[in-house]
């Protein structure tokens, strides 16, 4: 289903009129119809706020009727597990993944440090 075809879908299953949601997220009603027509597409302000009239993601308005991905759990998984899929990540994650984990343990050696020689 197309982009415009969820965000129709969405209001009719509502029962709304377009000058409605219109209204609601602040555009005006010919803006709005265009949406839906898929003569223009949504900004992502757009649809945030639709997303956020309607109580959803926009990953929901996105992928309507598709059944979305799971999240990985990672407390399931064997510490060999979790860095093999922490080695899938691309450069970016992968960087900000070990970001955090060094920040947390320079968290940690702080307070085991400030525990046996301030606290005292």
């Amino acid at each position: 289903m197309a982009l415009a075809d969820n965000i129709k879908k969405l209001r009719e299953d509502k029962g709304l009129l377009q000058k409605e949601v219109a209204a609601a997220i602040g555009l005006k009603p010919a803006h709005y119809n265009k949406i839906e027509k898929a003569l223009v597409e949504p900004s992502i302000e757009t649809l945030d706020k639709l997303a956020a009239f309607y109580g959803i993601t926009i990953d929901n308005i996105v992928h309507l009727d598709a059944a979305l991905p799971t999240s990985v759990q990672m407390e399931d998984k064997s510490n060999a597990e979790q860095l093999r899929l922490i080695a899938q990540l691309n450069e970016k994650d992968k960087s900000t993944v070990m970001n955090i984990i060094d920040t947390m343990l320079t968290k940690q050696k702080f307070q085991e440090f400030f525990q046996q020689n301030v606290a005292q």
